[in-house]
């Protein structure tokens, strides 16, 4: 029979190797858990055997072994292989639809005019420079061949409304058919 320092011993050493091994083998938390228990029982027999002074050292080592691993997966383990296979990664703050290189480019449209392909009911086909492209009216229906103008563009929308034909001076920006 082991004496009851090196029970404390083994059973420090078996919680600190398994509460690791749940950083390695996703068990939902039941090696950490067990991990955990062990080290509790190890430092209880440390208070009961030992004494005040064994106990509380006990508890010292424990409590360091836990500040250290709480640094490691709070601060490296994200950074390792399997970390980063297991913990979703942050979107950039600016990504999103707006920044889509073909949404960038829709923004172009705005304050151009087009000619409706298609009936705008409200939605329908705009084409726009020999380009055609999906729209949708502020609520009103379009006949097609009717001329729009581009207002605005809302998450990958374009939105029109009706429009007198381009003057003279807004040449470049509109198309003849």
């Amino acid at each position: 029979m082991l004496p009851a320092d090196n029970w404390v011993i083994l059973l420090l050493v078996l919680g600190c190797l398994l509460m690791l091994a749940e950083l390695i083998l996703p068990t939902a938390g039941i090696l950490g858990a067990a991990g955990i228990i062990i080290l509790v029982v190890g430092v209880v027999i440390a208070f009961v055997n030992g004494g005040l002074s064994q106990g509380l050292t006990t508890l010292g080592i424990v409590g360091l072994f836990l500040l250290l691993v709480s640094i490691f997966v709070y601060y490296i383990w994200p950074l390792t292989p399997l970390g980063k296979k297991l913990i979703l990664q942050a979107q950039p703050e600016d990504d999103s639809v707006a920044t889509m290189p073909q949404n960038a480019e829709l923004v172009g449209l705005i304050g151009r005019y087009g000619k409706a392909v298609s009936l705008l009911r409200p939605a329908g086909v705009v084409e726009f420079e020999g380009r055609r492209v999906d729209v949708i009216t502020e609520g009103m229906m379009v006949e097609a061949g009717s001329w729009v103008k581009c207002v605005d563009v809302k998450a990958g929308k374009v939105i029109v409304r009706p429009a007198d034909p381009p003057r003279l001076d807004n040449l470049e920006s509109a198309e003849f058919s």
